[in-house]
């Protein structure tokens, strides 16, 4: 028997032995669908605390239950650990770490590296490994397969197996999960492609095979750039509308109507998340090797990246006509989370809001029920979410609703505040019908 039919044997009847390097948002969530379709799991992450975690049966990310990891650790299908030695038992290895951008807006592929560094000390005979994490095309050919497999003297699609399948998970959502999302596989030869595939069929309902690991990795750009781009368009649309003197949410629900030819989305205070602010730009970054810039991508990332600033002029301008100056008046930011009913403060505009209000002499606080502390990275202030949420509307000069928040109680906080922001019409007709707010 072949070295790929050997594997694809132990893949389909479950007794390979898989790893899943990074805990994180992707990794995790992707390592209880393994353990629950029936594969022993063990994930592998240099971050003590969510190894112990895992280790008492406790989930540390709001989309996976504490009750199925309980059940998952209890069962024997899912151990966690830190060491990275235990890569040398295994079979199947998927790659979960994160790819952000660097300050220059260059690709930060040091967690890439030192994942396939430990990986390629362990790599042996009869391994497949898939890489999850989002990256420029060409990664996982010019990066992986010369570290794991040349430098090992293997041959890929004969002696090991390599393809890039994107990670498409969307944190707070419910109707699309880990499980029943569609996933996208690209091997570096066509062997490696169907036993990757075969390793996650057993697990995931759809695996959609391409014949490259470059469509898969573009495949996951293409998606992004795409909400990017569209997202650009209407952010565009709302300084258009608001220099028009037409109500821009107004517009779009107009549009939405249409029921061909089109699909709705809204403008905001800039882009958030682990995908949509920073996936686009490593295929601008990446085609500038081949000198061709991309121009949508470029434009629409200025706009998106222009929106913060947007708003605080708006908020500047709005509490000048409510007989207020920004520098001394006291700004409440509602939510700090990228988007709403979630944890995750991952590139959020709310820190951009804060820190230009913050330079503009404003005295800032903020609310989030999801995130009690945050902390900006590169301009080094750190806050606390308000401990009384109803008190500090009331005291502030202007409330600005950055996150759009099921909970919060927007009736009272119109009712309640002075002037009140809203980047996200998260108010919608009451915000529409209130002299007390200005909608972006």
């Amino acid at each position: 028997m072949s070295t790929k039919d050997d594997l694809t044997k132990k893949l389909r009847d479950k007794t390979a032995k898989i790893a899943i390097l990074g805990l994180g948002y992707v990794g995790l969530p992707l390592a209880v669908v393994f353990g629950e379709a029936g594969f022993h799991v063990t994930g592998v992450d240099p971050d003590k605390r969510k190894v112990d975690s895992l280790a008492k049966g406790i989930s540390y990310i709001p989309d996976v239950k504490t009750e199925t990891i309980e059940k998952l650790v209890s069962g024997g299908m899912l151990t966690a650990t830190a060491d990275f030695s235990i890569l040398k038992d295994m079979d199947a290895v998927s790659i979960c770490v994160p790819t952000p951008l660097r300050q220059t807006g260059d690709p930060d592929m040091s967690f890439i590296i030192s994942a396939m560094d430990e990986l390629a000390k362990y790599m042996h005979k009869g391994m497949v490994v898939v890489l999850e994490s989002t990256t420029y095309p060409g990664t996982t050919r010019e990066l992986l397969l010369p570290k794991l497999g040349v430098d090992n003297g293997l041959v890929a699609g004969e002696d090991w197996f390599l393809a890039f399948s994107p990670e498409r998970v969307d944190p707070g959502r419910e109707d699309f999960t880990t499980i029943n999302t569609p996933k996208v596989m690209g091997g570096i030869t066509e062997a490696c492609g169907e036993v990757a595939t075969a390793w996650y069929e057993g697990a995931i309902r759809i695996v959609h095979h391409v014949s490259t690991a470059e469509a898969a990795e573009l495949s996951k750009l293409l998606e992004n750039t795409f909400r990017m781009i569209n997202i650009g368009l209407v952010n565009e649309l709302a300084i258009m509308c608001e220099r028009l003197g037409v109500d821009v949410w107004e517009v779009i629900d107009a549009a939405a109507t249409k029921p061909f030819g089109f699909m709705k989305f809204t403008p905001g205070p800039g882009l958030g998340g682990h995908c949509i602010p920073i996936d686009p730009l490593y295929l601008s970054w990446k085609m500038k090797s081949f000198h061709y810039n991309a121009r949508f991508i470029e434009l629409a990332s200025e706009i998106n990246t222009n929106m913060p600033r947007y708003v605080v002029n708006r908020v500047m301008e709005g509490l000048n006509d409510h007989g207020k100056a920004l520098k001394g008046s006291k700004a409440l930011v509602l939510g700090a989370a990228y988007k709403p009913d979630i944890d995750d403060v991952r590139e959020s505009p709310a820190l951009d809001v804060i820190g230009l209000l913050r330079q503009k002499g404003a005295e800032v606080q903020y609310h989030d029920p999801y995130i009690p502390h945050i902390h900006h990275e590169y301009d080094g202030w750190k806050m606390d979410s308000v401990p009384d949420l109803m008190k500090a509307v009331k005291d502030a000069d202007v409330v600005v609703i950055v996150t759009n928040h099921k909970q919060y109680d927007y009736e009272a906080i119109i009712e309640s505040a002075k002037f009140v922001f809203d980047s996200r019409n998260a108010t919608g007709k009451l915000g529409k019908n209130s002299d007390k707010v200005e909608r972006l």
